[in-house]
């Protein structure tokens, strides 16, 4: 075996020690630094070359070391120095070793600073924050989510939202500055690093946050990342005693389990893809109800709170309805833990149950004590409407288009049709094997392109009920599928135009920018899926409770948002306020939560005509165009 020379150890050790960084070479530099001024000093007296200070004396040995070291620090002190030729040539050596030393140690002091920066440009210094939202992964929701979570944190103090994604922190922070712009109070802190990741997850101090949010990333393997994250929190060895919040989005509805497990009862899970597809169902058969989630979702409007139930207390929830002037009482949270939306009129409200209601702000769920006056004259008597077999259409397809037909298949009458249309030779095939489960639609398929107006005309879209456009978002990226739903509609538009009929129609988009070019396609409505997914993730980390409240809203079962024709609740063109409105739907066992004008469906600026919790004392007048927004069973 061959042994190390003398030389080679004492190189190991020199390169173990200047790995250790620039501290290691400064204290390098430093030693050579006193060994060099010592030797010179030493070489000057011994040669008794010692200068004379101002009383003509020797300056001694400790002066001497001050004089080589200025000469070091400082080329030019050389210039004013006198003496023999030998002092001024070890002067000279003196000197020029300092400017090679000195030379040193500021590169290496640069090269540090460099180093440092570009360590806190990588986004890994740990985050001193306490009761912060912290955001795992990177994806197109990031965007709403932290715009929403801006307008939340308005009237908080010192409010901040972490993220922590493999994606270089300055390019986070480019983005997020050139899409969001100022974000007011709300400081954003990015940092870099794997979720999955222990050592990374640490940095972004996951025990100190209020809420967590885990994003799907944008790959085949979405979930299994979602999961493995749900399992690097809680079941963290440093974890807190405490539960977390943690909302985290699953796309694939086989994964559910497994996330629940890993998540355990800290985990609030959105189901993506099932989400999307079943406001898409209900959207198609209600015109406007795309835009009554939307206001429910999103914080700029009025939102789902919680409140004690204070003065309402020992009366009925039909009581109650009218004791809430700037609210919108919607459900119950009963002290068990069981959430009710519309819950039978009769129930009475225990001290110890929670009031769910529509309103600007939690602190605006106020009761009033008194009389709210409805004009008994106005209000309709109910009539039942039997429900019809209906005729679907469907152009185009993507991975949810699936789920949306077994949605589908859930709410309309037995004998009912669908004809879906797509040019994706695969999709026949699970159109074939989906036919089977179906209870109560016909399955038609037809291959073609969608944005072709020869296959449109084939189709008679005026002969259908409703007609959805799936995005091609499995194919295609975003602009070029939304460009290709873009082109179907105005295809719809114009055959509708020229038959002279009113086709139902419903579209999923997928950047929010491109809702406002759809408008002149004149479609009843846009699901714009993205946001609707990243609106409903700030709701839930907000507020945990509002899961259930919208797994309740969402599902075919129990009382969902209807938009009903008024004639059917009041007299029209009759001036009445909307206490009356309200009225009339308590006695059909429903609760109005709002209405929507004809007059205002294509004005954006208006809500495209939608008034959620209007002012119940205001007078209004309804036209036979005009619908109520009740919270119904049917």
């Amino acid at each position: 075996m061959r042994k190390a020379t003398l030389r080679e150890h004492l190189r190991y050790r020199f390169d173990n020690t200047m790995s250790r960084g620039p501290a290691a070479m400064i204290g390098w530099l430093f030693l050579l630094s006193v060994l060099m001024i010592v030797a010179v000093s030493v070489f000057v007296q011994l040669t008794r070359q010692v200068p004379l200070a101002a009383d003509d004396r020797p300056i001694g040995f400790g002066g001497l070391l001050w004089w080589n070291l200025m000469r070091a620090l400082d080329s030019g002190a050389i210039g004013s120095d006198q003496g023999t030729p030998l002092f001024l040539a070890t002067m000279f050596v003196m000197t020029l070793g300092g400017i090679f030393l000195v030379s040193m140690l500021i590169g290496v002091v640069t090269s540090g600073i460099e180093a440092r920066l570009e360590e806190l440009r990588k986004g890994r210094s740990f985050v001193a924050e306490e009761g912060h939202t912290l955001i795992l992964g990177w994806s197109p929701h990031v965007f709403t989510i932290l715009s929403e979570l801006v307008t939340a944190n308005a009237n908080q103090r010192r409010p901040c939202v972490v993220i922590l994604a493999e994606k270089d922190k300055v390019e986070m922070d480019d983005e997020l500055r050139a899409r969001l712009g100022s974000t007011g109070r709300t400081r954003v802190v990015c940092r870099t690093g794997s979720p999955l990741d222990l050592a990374d997850l640490e940095i972004a101090n996951p025990h100190a946050a209020r809420a967590i949010i885990i994003l799907a990333p944008e790959d085949d393997k979405a979930d299994t990342s979602v999961i493995k994250g749900l399992l690097a929190i809680t079941n963290n060895p440093k974890r807190r005693a405490a539960p977390y919040h943690i909302v985290a989005e699953i796309r694939d509805s086989q994964n559910v389990e497994a996330a629940r497990l890993a998540g355990r009862d800290e985990a609030s899970l959105v189901l993506v893809d099932d989400l999307i597809s079943r406001i898409m169902v209900q959207t198609c058969r209600q015109s406007g109800l795309s835009v009554v989630y939307m206001d429910l979702l999103d914080f700029g409007g009025d939102e789902i709170y919680f409140a004690p139930p204070t003065a309402v207390a020992g009366q009925t929830f039909g009581q109650a309805l009218f004791a809430f002037p700037d609210s919108a009482l919607i459900g119950l949270h009963f002290a068990d833990g069981r959430i009710v939306l519309n819950p039978p009129m009769e129930t009475v409200i225990a001290p110890d149950d929670r009031v769910i209601a529509i309103s600007a702000d939690d602190d605006t769920v106020r009761a009033q004590a008194g009389l709210f006056p409805f004009d008994e004259a106005a209000i309709q008597a109910p009539v039942r409407r039997a429900q019809q077999p209906e005729r679907t259409l469907i152009l185009g397809w993507n991975e949810r288009a699936p789920t949306v037909i077994a949605e589908l298949d859930r709410y309309v009458m037995p004998d009912s049709a669908l004809s879906v249309v797509t040019d994706d030779p695969a999709a026949l095939e699970t159109l074939t094997l989906l036919q089977d489960s179906l209870t109560n639609l016909s399955l038609q398929t037809h291959l073609g392109d969608t944005t072709d107006r020869r296959t449109l005309d084939q189709l008679s879209p005026g002969s259908y009920d409703h007609i959805i456009t799936l995005s091609s978002s499995d194919s295609l990226d975003v602009q070029q599928a939304d460009g290709r739903t873009l082109v179907t509609l105005l295809h719809l538009r114009d055959m509708a135009s020229r038959a002279e009929q009113d086709y139902s129609i419903v579209s999923e988009m997928l950047d929010v920018r491109n809702r406002e070019l759809a408008q002149v396609t004149q479609a009843d409505d846009f699901i714009v899926s993205d946001r609707l997914v990243s609106l409903l993730i700030s709701q839930i980390a907000e507020n945990a409770a509002l899961k259930a409240v919208f797994d309740e809203l969402f599902r075919a079962e129990g009382s969902e948002i209807y938009l009903k024709p008024a004639g059917e609740y009041v007299t029209l063109g009759t001036p009445l306020t909307f206490y009356t409105v309200l009225e009339a739907a308590r006695r059909r066992g429903e609760v109005a939560i709002g209405y929507r004008l004809k007059a205002e469906a294509d004005l954006p600026g208006r809500s495209y005509g939608v008034h959620l919790n209007p002012v119940k004392s205001a007078t209004l007048e309804l036209s036979v165009y005009d619908r109520v927004i009740v919270l119904a069973e049917a």
